[in-house]
């Protein structure tokens, strides 16, 4: 199956509302260069709405970086799923692996979340990846194939055809290293065979984007791997040109 690239940026806990929109207008102008590639974009909570003003009717995605599972509640600086939606955002990030890191997100918790973004027509794109050490141990389809199972436990096999999955190794990420191509390739088509034993023949449409120090200059030869089906971009799209840029590079 002929899956159509996506990248999409992460900006974390960068730009302000005005700079957001000031970017979003440097892509537009731009698009024309990602043409044959999805792209989405993930703004921080406070320039969603805006974001997704800006870059109505472009086609471009607008996605939470996190999202709470619950539809409200006493969750002091959470954000439900209803609040994303409302603000133009069409999906969301889960399990990023700074959430992993940083804020204690486990699989079980984001099964939840995987679920609560489906049944509110938000796209869920969960994050998975290891660590440094379980690479060096030999454990990486290990750590892969728990944390797909258990993200997932919770979704039918048609929900899991609906989702995005992003492959973070942990240890590339902000270090400026990169999994080579061959690297990157050999965990997805692993990834893709977890999802086949999950979703059946539907695993063949999951896109399964590469994030890990991805730049203009390596993103061509990570994406042309057979189930590297684009990037999550971090620090490389916080420049609207260098998204454009990973994007052309991304094109079938």
């Amino acid at each position: 199956m002929s899956r159509r690239p996506l990248v999409a940026g992460n900006w974390k806990m960068f730009k302000t509302r005005a700079e957001a929109v000031a970017w979003c207008a440097d892509l537009r102008a731009g698009l024309a260069e990602a043409d044959g590639v999805d792209l989405a974009v993930c703004p921080p909570a406070t320039a969603l709405a805006d974001v997704a003003a800006a870059l109505a009717g472009s086609g471009v995605g607008v996605w939470g970086q996190n999202v709470h599972q619950a539809e409200s509640g006493a969750f002091t600086g959470e954000i439900s799923t209803g609040m994303l939606a409302e603000a133009g955002a069409t999906g969301s990030l889960l399990g990023h692996s700074e959430r992993r890191a940083l804020f204690n997100e486990h699989d079980d918790l984001l099964a939840e979340k995987v679920v609560a973004c489906l049944e509110a027509g938000l796209e869920p794109v969960l994050c998975i990846g290891e660590m440094e050490y379980a690479r060096d141990a030999g454990s990486t389809e290990t750590i892969l194939d728990g944390q797909l199972r258990s993200g997932l436990a919770r979704a039918s096999a048609e929900q899991i055809a609906r989702i995005t999955v992003a492959y973070e190794p942990v240890w590339a990420i902000g270090t400026g290293r990169t999994a080579t191509p061959e690297m990157a390739q050999e965990a997805h088509a692993f990834i893709r065979g977890v999802l086949r034993d999950l979703a059946g023949d539907g695993a063949d449409g999951i896109r399964i984007l590469y994030g890990g120090s991805v730049k203009p200059e390596n993103a061509a030869e990570l994406t042309a791997q057979p189930d590297v089906d684009g990037a999550l971009v971090g620090g490389a799209s916080l420049d609207a040109a260098s998204l454009l840029a990973i994007a052309a590079a991304a094109r079938p």
